[in-house]
């Protein structure tokens, strides 16, 4: 593919692009992709365009967007349940971003690489997923798979394969790995009201100290904690990020569930959402 056709193709299916559309009615990004991939556009409504372009992304350009949205529509909403599982995504971890994450009673990190992708990081984010969490999988293609299975060989870290038919499955499941837990990276991923809140919990009180001296000292409390009790805290403060209308995103297309549930949607939102999938 050019790679002209996949930068755009990659810019389609983003909070940017889809913000753009429901605030200003238009986006260069998006008419661009209708242009280009779409015959007799006027004929469909923007639901229809957008159902068809997310299938030449199952059939010819499986990227991180359609692993991602496939990840959630299969994981959270097919086997877990949003009221009791939380996603999330892009959560710094060290030096490395975690692609997805999942956490209901145990947190796991999914790790993307797709046949797009090369292996060059996967050592270093490995090692820093299990700085803060104690589950790992890496997410691939069926082209990838061998090389993948061969570098894991040993390792606690699973592997998921996603399918050419859009379908998943776990030829290795992970298994739990706590040695290299660090306090101070689950800490720097904790928002301030996060640790905030653990630390009133578990303390009853915070750090009675100047502005300056405030975040060392929170610091410092959570790391006086054992790193199972720490580990536990930080996951269920992680699990209360995300909070959706369960009501109104029941009705966003499966193709754009990964999109709206990290979007933060208002009542308003999901209203222009429907306008504009039937206009």
């Amino acid at each position: 593919m050019e790679l002209t056709n996949s930068i755009l193709l990659n810019r389609f299916f983003t909070r940017n692009t889809f913000k753009q559309l429901l605030s200003e009615g238009e986006s260069s990004a998006y008419s661009a992709v209708i242009r280009r991939y779409i015959v007799n556009d006027t004929s469909l409504t923007n639901g229809e365009c957008i159902s068809e372009i997310y299938h030449y992304l199952k059939t010819d350009y499986q990227n991180e967007y359609y692993y991602k949205n496939t990840l959630l529509n299969k994981l959270l909403l097919g086997i877990y349940n949003p009221r009791t599982t939380t996603a999330l995504t892009e959560v710094p971890v060290g030096s490395s971003k975690a692609d997805f994450i999942l956490i209901n009673g145990k947190a796991i990190v999914y790790e993307i690489k797709t046949a797009l992708d090369n292996l060059d990081r996967l050592d270093g984010q490995i090692k820093d997923y299990y700085r803060a969490f104690s589950r790992v999988v890496v997410v691939t293609s069926e082209e990838k798979y061998d090389e993948i299975s061969q570098k894991l060989i040993g390792s606690p870290v699973g592997i998921c394969l996603l399918t050419k038919k859009g379908t998943l499955s776990t030829p290795k499941k992970p298994a739990e790995y706590r040695d290299d837990l660090s306090k101070s990276i689950m800490f720097k991923i904790l928002r301030k009201k996060e640790y905030e809140h653990i630390l009133i919990k578990i303390f009853g009180s915070l750090p009675n100290v100047s502005q300056f001296e405030y975040y060392r000292a929170c610091k410092t409390l959570f790391e006086s904690l054992s790193t199972d009790d720490a580990y536990n805290l930080f996951t269920q403060a992680l699990k209360l990020r995300t909070k959706i209308d369960i009501v109104e995103y029941s009705n966003v297309p499966y193709e754009l569930k990964f999109l709206v549930y990290f979007s933060n949607f208002s009542k308003s939102d999901y209203t222009k959402l429907n306008r504009f999938l039937y206009s």
